[in-house]
């Protein structure tokens, strides 16, 4: 026994001498470059921020991959997307092909994936609109279908593929058949674990729909912002335009779903009435902050999850070395397999948290005058 415990101490002895003895030589390799070969390797160093930024951020066109980079015969595999462009001249109507990689067309151009005027216009923005700031003189309004726009009908269209042929399914029979089997005992636990506990058996039936549908929308998409490879590999749960809109209308079924035991709760909270200048602006603020904190962590986790993941990775192009390929891809690898985990995390907390506004929202108090 213990012979064999000699023996393995040994051999993992020569495998990390081995290892450190190899990282020494890249290092002495590295050190003893010449410095024409050193500006030749700054000029084509590997910038992480850039890869990063725009794997996670929204596009004009589904970029795939670049054969040849930094040679003459560089050339760019992209899937176009529709640009629709109102601006003072008119509509313009065309494909992002038409001016990507420097190209003009109408005046406008694509940088970076973003659609540019070359006519020193502005793209409005919500806020600058309202405020008077642009108007159809001195901006245009960019209606295009981004890489976000067209992951919203990818998902849509899988969602109605996948419920429409569960409810013809049913329709033949009761037992569930096919993705069904998958997808019944998770419908189960969202009425069982998340709408009746948060909501009441009384009244959780009418929020059902939007919870499934907020469900799998953020779950699929999760999932599909994951999958490295066109049509998928988009991060639209982690634009915060997307977030916000779920919030907005979790926000919206909580108000108008409200009943007067909640507005009473509201504006004559149960305290002293010396604490209602206090307590009121506190409650109506906090109608608001709980939105906000929903659309802020989806957000959040979903964006740092994808960066953690290209940050690792862009370790190996950084430093060019083949010893932070057994550490990057191994943690790399399961950083990827605990966002799986994430994305359905994610989607989960996001629906209890709803169907938890909503509760609070419709819950009937008891009286002291019902005794």
């Amino acid at each position: 026994m213990n012979k064999r415990i000699s023996s393995l101490f040994f051999v993992l002895f020569l495998t990390l001498s081995s290892v450190f003895t190899y990282a020494q030589q890249e290092v002495e390799a590295i050190s003893t470059e010449s410095l024409e070969q050193k500006i030749v390797d700054d000029n084509q160093k590997f910038n992480a921020k850039e890869m990063i930024m725009s794997h996670i951020s929204d596009s004009n066109e589904w970029h795939i991959l670049t054969l040849n980079e930094g040679t003459p015969e560089e050339h760019h595999v992209s899937i176009p997307l529709p640009v629709i462009i109102k601006d003072k001249n008119g509509l313009h109507m065309f494909m992002s092909s038409a001016i990507a990689h420097g190209h003009e067309h109408d005046g406008y151009t694509l940088d970076h994936g973003i659609v540019k005027s070359t006519q020193g216009l502005e793209q409005a923005k919500l806020f600058s609109v309202m405020s008077g700031k642009h108007n159809s003189d001195n901006a245009f309004y960019d209606f295009s279908i981004t890489k976000n726009v067209a992951a919203i009908f990818i998902s849509i269209f899988f969602m109605f593929l996948v419920f429409i042929g569960m409810a013809r399914g049913y329709a033949k029979s009761l037992v569930p058949s096919g993705f069904g089997r998958f997808m019944e005992p998770v419908i189960i636990f969202i009425r069982d674990e998340v709408a009746i506990p948060n909501i009441g058996a009384k009244k959780y039936k009418r929020y059902m729909p939007y919870l499934l549908t907020v469900f799998f929308f953020i779950w699929f998409n999760n999932m599909f912002g994951l999958i490295p490879f066109a049509p998928f590999g988009y991060n639209l749960t982690g634009n915060i335009a997307t977030t916000a809109v779920l919030a907005i209308i979790t926000l919206l079924i909580t108000i108008f779903s409200a009943n007067k035991d909640y507005w009473k709760h509201i504006f004559m909270p149960p305290v002293p009435l010396l604490l209602y200048p206090i307590m009121v602006p506190i409650e109506i603020i906090g109608i608001f902050t709980k939105p906000f904190a929903l659309m802020m962590r989806l957000f959040a986790n979903i964006t740092a999850g994808h960066i953690m993941v290209l940050a690792i990775m862009s370790l190996i192009f950084i430093f060019k070395t083949p010893l932070l390929g057994f550490a990057s891809v191994p943690l790399g690898l399961f950083i990827g397999v605990l966002e799986i985990l994430v994305a359905a995390l994610q989607a989960y907390i996001f629906t209890v948290l709803s169907a938890l506004f909503i509760g609070i929202a419709v819950a009937e108090h008891e009286h002291e005058g019902a005794h």
